[in-house]
Protein backbone atom coordinates (compact mmCIF):
# COMPACT_ATOMS: atom_id res chain seq x y z
CA UNK A 1 0.00 0.00 0.00
CA UNK A 2 1.31 3.45 -0.94
CA UNK A 3 2.38 5.81 1.80
CA UNK A 4 -0.16 8.71 1.94
CA UNK A 5 2.61 10.99 3.25
CA UNK A 6 4.93 10.46 0.31
CA UNK A 7 4.01 13.82 -1.22
CA UNK A 8 3.16 16.19 1.64
CA UNK A 9 3.64 19.28 -0.56
CA UNK A 10 0.72 18.22 -2.75
CA UNK A 11 2.70 18.77 -5.94
CA UNK A 12 2.08 16.08 -8.53
CA UNK A 13 3.47 15.55 -12.05
CA UNK A 14 1.12 16.22 -14.94
CA UNK A 15 1.07 12.52 -15.75
CA UNK A 16 -0.80 11.93 -12.45
CA UNK A 17 -3.49 14.62 -12.83
CA UNK A 18 -6.02 12.49 -14.69
CA UNK A 19 -5.56 9.59 -12.28
CA UNK A 20 -6.02 11.92 -9.30
CA UNK A 21 -9.28 13.29 -10.68
CA UNK A 22 -10.45 9.77 -11.45
CA UNK A 23 -9.72 8.75 -7.86
CA UNK A 24 -11.57 11.76 -6.46
CA UNK A 25 -14.67 11.21 -8.61
CA UNK A 26 -14.73 7.49 -7.81
CA UNK A 27 -14.34 8.03 -4.07
CA UNK A 28 -16.79 10.91 -3.68
CA UNK A 29 -19.60 9.17 -5.57
CA UNK A 30 -21.68 12.35 -5.83
CA UNK A 31 -20.90 15.29 -8.08
CA UNK A 32 -17.71 17.24 -7.38
CA UNK A 33 -17.30 20.95 -8.10
CA UNK A 34 -14.68 21.96 -10.65
CA UNK A 35 -12.91 24.12 -8.06
CA UNK A 36 -12.50 21.04 -5.83
CA UNK A 37 -10.96 19.07 -8.68
CA UNK A 38 -8.60 21.98 -9.30
CA UNK A 39 -7.55 21.89 -5.64
CA UNK A 40 -7.00 18.13 -5.86
CA UNK A 41 -4.37 18.48 -8.59
CA UNK A 42 -3.07 21.86 -7.45
CA UNK A 43 -3.92 23.59 -10.73
CA UNK A 44 -6.32 26.21 -12.09
CA UNK A 45 -9.97 25.42 -12.84
CA UNK A 46 -9.32 25.71 -16.57
CA UNK A 47 -6.59 23.08 -16.35
CA UNK A 48 -8.80 20.87 -14.16
CA UNK A 49 -11.60 21.10 -16.73
CA UNK A 50 -9.25 20.15 -19.55
CA UNK A 51 -7.96 17.13 -17.63
CA UNK A 52 -11.47 16.02 -16.61
CA UNK A 53 -12.78 16.32 -20.15
CA UNK A 54 -9.80 14.23 -21.27
CA UNK A 55 -10.87 11.58 -18.75
CA UNK A 56 -14.42 11.73 -20.13
CA UNK A 57 -13.16 11.06 -23.65
CA UNK A 58 -10.94 8.22 -22.47
CA UNK A 59 -13.85 6.43 -20.78
CA UNK A 60 -15.98 6.82 -23.90
CA UNK A 61 -13.27 5.74 -26.31
CA UNK A 62 -12.41 2.62 -24.30
CA UNK A 63 -16.10 1.65 -24.00
CA UNK A 64 -16.01 1.48 -20.21
CA UNK A 65 -18.98 0.60 -18.01
CA UNK A 66 -18.50 3.91 -16.23
CA UNK A 67 -18.76 7.44 -17.55
CA UNK A 68 -17.97 10.96 -16.34
CA UNK A 69 -20.87 13.40 -16.72
CA UNK A 70 -21.04 17.15 -16.25
CA UNK A 71 -23.85 18.79 -14.27
CA UNK A 72 -23.64 22.60 -14.25
CA UNK A 73 -19.92 23.01 -13.60
CA UNK A 74 -19.66 19.86 -11.46
CA UNK A 75 -18.54 16.40 -12.54
CA UNK A 76 -19.64 12.94 -11.44
CA UNK A 77 -18.63 9.37 -12.18
CA UNK A 78 -21.52 6.97 -12.70
CA UNK A 79 -22.48 3.81 -14.56
CA UNK A 80 -23.78 3.99 -18.10
CA UNK A 81 -27.55 3.68 -18.30
CA UNK A 82 -27.38 1.09 -21.08
CA UNK A 83 -25.90 -1.39 -18.60
CA UNK A 84 -28.74 -0.99 -16.11
CA UNK A 85 -30.33 -4.35 -16.95
CA UNK A 86 -26.99 -6.09 -16.39
CA UNK A 87 -26.60 -4.49 -12.98
CA UNK A 88 -29.98 -5.58 -11.65
CA UNK A 89 -29.14 -9.19 -12.40
CA UNK A 90 -26.72 -9.17 -9.46
CA UNK A 91 -28.44 -6.62 -7.23
CA UNK A 92 -31.87 -5.89 -5.90
CA UNK A 93 -33.73 -3.71 -8.40
CA UNK A 94 -34.14 -0.20 -6.99
CA UNK A 95 -37.62 1.14 -6.31
CA UNK A 96 -38.93 3.01 -9.32
CA UNK A 97 -40.36 6.44 -8.70
CA UNK A 98 -43.69 6.75 -10.47
CA UNK A 99 -44.53 10.15 -11.91
CA UNK A 100 -48.20 10.71 -12.70
CA UNK A 101 -49.38 13.24 -15.26
CA UNK A 102 -50.15 15.62 -12.38
CA UNK A 103 -46.61 15.32 -11.03
CA UNK A 104 -45.07 15.75 -14.48
CA UNK A 105 -47.18 18.87 -15.03
CA UNK A 106 -46.12 20.24 -11.64
CA UNK A 107 -42.47 19.44 -12.32
CA UNK A 108 -42.65 21.23 -15.67
CA UNK A 109 -44.04 24.35 -14.03
CA UNK A 110 -41.28 24.34 -11.42
CA UNK A 111 -38.59 23.77 -14.05
CA UNK A 112 -39.69 26.73 -16.18
CA UNK A 113 -40.85 29.12 -13.42
CA UNK A 114 -38.31 28.40 -10.66
CA UNK A 115 -37.93 29.48 -7.99
CA UNK A 116 -41.66 29.28 -7.36
CA UNK A 117 -44.02 28.82 -4.38
CA UNK A 118 -46.70 26.15 -3.97
CA UNK A 119 -49.37 28.85 -4.23
CA UNK A 120 -48.03 30.07 -7.56
CA UNK A 121 -47.92 26.50 -8.87
CA UNK A 122 -51.51 25.92 -7.73
CA UNK A 123 -52.68 29.13 -9.41
CA UNK A 124 -51.13 28.03 -12.69
CA UNK A 125 -52.57 24.51 -12.50
CA UNK A 126 -55.93 25.56 -11.08
CA UNK A 127 -55.85 22.93 -8.33
CA UNK A 128 -53.97 22.37 -5.09
CA UNK A 129 -50.46 21.14 -5.82
CA UNK A 130 -49.23 20.41 -2.30
CA UNK A 131 -49.25 16.63 -2.72
CA UNK A 132 -47.48 16.72 -6.09
CA UNK A 133 -44.77 19.08 -4.84
CA UNK A 134 -44.22 17.00 -1.70
CA UNK A 135 -43.79 13.83 -3.75
CA UNK A 136 -41.32 15.54 -6.08
CA UNK A 137 -39.33 16.65 -3.04
CA UNK A 138 -39.47 13.06 -1.73
CA UNK A 139 -38.09 11.81 -5.07
CA UNK A 140 -35.27 14.36 -4.89
CA UNK A 141 -36.28 16.07 -8.14
CA UNK A 142 -37.31 19.29 -6.39
CA UNK A 143 -35.96 21.05 -3.31
CA UNK A 144 -36.31 24.21 -1.26
CA UNK A 145 -34.51 27.21 -2.76
CA UNK A 146 -35.06 29.82 -0.08
CA UNK A 147 -38.10 31.82 0.96
CA UNK A 148 -40.09 34.56 -0.74
CA UNK A 149 -39.77 38.01 0.81
CA UNK A 150 -43.49 38.30 1.44
CA UNK A 151 -45.96 37.84 4.32
CA UNK A 152 -45.62 34.36 5.76
CA UNK A 153 -42.25 33.87 4.02
CA UNK A 154 -43.50 31.03 1.76
CA UNK A 155 -40.96 28.43 0.65
CA UNK A 156 -39.58 28.70 -2.88
CA UNK A 157 -39.04 25.49 -4.83
CA UNK A 158 -36.62 24.70 -7.67
CA UNK A 159 -35.36 21.64 -9.50
CA UNK A 160 -32.32 19.78 -8.19
CA UNK A 161 -29.18 18.23 -9.60
CA UNK A 162 -31.03 14.90 -9.47
CA UNK A 163 -33.59 16.35 -11.89
CA UNK A 164 -30.79 17.11 -14.37
CA UNK A 165 -29.31 13.65 -13.92
CA UNK A 166 -32.61 11.72 -14.27
CA UNK A 167 -33.73 13.58 -17.39
CA UNK A 168 -30.30 13.71 -19.03
CA UNK A 169 -30.00 17.49 -18.99
CA UNK A 170 -26.56 19.03 -18.56
CA UNK A 171 -27.90 22.45 -17.56
CA UNK A 172 -31.22 24.28 -17.19
CA UNK A 173 -30.37 26.24 -20.35
CA UNK A 174 -30.77 22.94 -22.23
CA UNK A 175 -34.49 22.81 -21.48
CA UNK A 176 -36.55 23.04 -24.68
CA UNK A 177 -38.03 26.48 -25.23
CA UNK A 178 -41.47 27.44 -26.51
CA UNK A 179 -42.10 30.10 -29.11
CA UNK A 180 -44.30 33.05 -28.05
CA UNK A 181 -47.34 31.72 -29.94
CA UNK A 182 -47.23 28.34 -28.16
CA UNK A 183 -46.71 29.96 -24.76
CA UNK A 184 -49.64 32.35 -25.29
CA UNK A 185 -51.92 29.52 -26.42
CA UNK A 186 -51.05 27.36 -23.39
CA UNK A 187 -51.51 30.31 -21.03
CA UNK A 188 -54.93 31.04 -22.55
CA UNK A 189 -56.02 27.40 -22.14
CA UNK A 190 -54.83 27.33 -18.52
CA UNK A 191 -56.69 30.56 -17.74
CA UNK A 192 -59.91 29.17 -19.23
CA UNK A 193 -59.57 25.93 -17.28
CA UNK A 194 -58.81 27.83 -14.09
CA UNK A 195 -61.89 30.00 -14.54
CA UNK A 196 -64.07 26.93 -14.99
CA UNK A 197 -62.64 25.25 -11.89
CA UNK A 198 -63.01 28.33 -9.76
CA UNK A 199 -66.66 28.51 -10.86
CA UNK A 200 -67.18 31.69 -8.95
CA UNK A 201 -66.06 30.21 -5.62
CA UNK A 202 -63.00 32.43 -5.33
CA UNK A 203 -60.70 29.59 -4.25
CA UNK A 204 -58.65 26.83 -5.74
CA UNK A 205 -60.46 23.50 -6.01
CA UNK A 206 -59.04 20.25 -4.70
CA UNK A 207 -58.22 17.56 -7.30
CA UNK A 208 -60.78 14.84 -7.84
CA UNK A 209 -60.22 11.50 -6.15
CA UNK A 210 -57.87 9.25 -8.11
CA UNK A 211 -56.74 11.95 -10.50
CA UNK A 212 -53.10 11.52 -9.51
CA UNK A 213 -53.14 7.88 -10.48
CA UNK A 214 -54.01 8.36 -14.14
CA UNK A 215 -51.44 7.52 -16.80
CA UNK A 216 -48.46 7.01 -14.48
CA UNK A 217 -44.99 7.63 -15.91
CA UNK A 218 -41.90 5.83 -14.67
CA UNK A 219 -38.53 7.51 -14.31
CA UNK A 220 -35.65 5.83 -16.07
Amino acid sequence: MENPQQNPEGVYPESDWEAIIEAVLFTMGNSVELRQLAIAIGQSESVAREVTEGLQKRYEKENRGMQVIELENTFQMCTKTRFYENLIRVAVAPKKNVLTDVMLETLSIIAYKQPVTKLEISKIRGVSSDHAVNRLVEYGLVGEAGRLDAPGRPVLFATTEEFLRRFGIGSMVDLPSMNPEEEEEILHEVEEELQMKLNGQGEIAEPAAGVTEENPQVLP
